[in-house]
């Protein structure tokens, strides 16, 4: 068979599971802190084109992401 053991059906359908919870909880994570936050962040960075407020959010997309992922990779 192959040898590659990340192509195996269960670590392969594993991966695609983690990977979509991943993308639920980092969304979940995003909608709170854009709930939390007293303004609407999407409407600040688009219309209004805050480009401080857009590093702000990218750092905390970052942050959010490699929190979720060490949580998942354990």
């Amino acid at each position: 068979m192959l040898d590659l053991p990340w192509l195996q059906p269960g670590v392969f359908v594993g991966s695609i599971a983690f990977a979509l919870i991943g993308v639920v909880l980092f969304w979940l994570c995003f909608i709170i802190v854009d709930k939390l936050t007293p303004y609407d962040l999407w409407g600040e960075i688009v219309e209004r084109r805050n480009v401080a407020l857009a590093i702000v959010v990218a750092a905390m997309c970052l942050s959010i992401g490699m929190i979720v992922a060490a949580a998942i990779h354990g």
